[in-house]
């Protein structure tokens, strides 16, 4: 099944980034970017991979104890919708 990333998911995902490189080394910068594709990938074969998420319709990963990807499973693909910081207040 085709992944597609929505603008916010793209955006959300370069805060994340952004924000390790500032705290991190490219080494723990690249081991996220890996683990974030190894999902993706593991998702486009396995569409109901994550457990729902408490919004209607929408299924939550967790990537890293702070950070989870939540997204949508259409007709045709799968939509990332956003990346959150699990320490803050979301309602996913």
């Amino acid at each position: 099944m085709d992944v597609f990333w929505s603008p916010e998911a793209s955006s959300s995902y370069e805060d994340i980034i952004l924000g390790l490189f500032e705290r991190w080394t490219i080494d723990i910068v690249e081991q996220f970017e890996n683990e974030v594709n190894k999902l993706i990938f593991r998702l486009s074969k396995n569409k109901k991979l994550c457990p729902p998420s408490k919004k209607k319709n929408l299924r939550k990963c967790v990537i890293h104890k702070n950070i989870s990807l939540v997204y949508r499973i259409n007709m045709t693909e799968i939509e990332l919708v956003t990346f959150i910081d699990n320490r803050s207040e979301h309602s996913y």
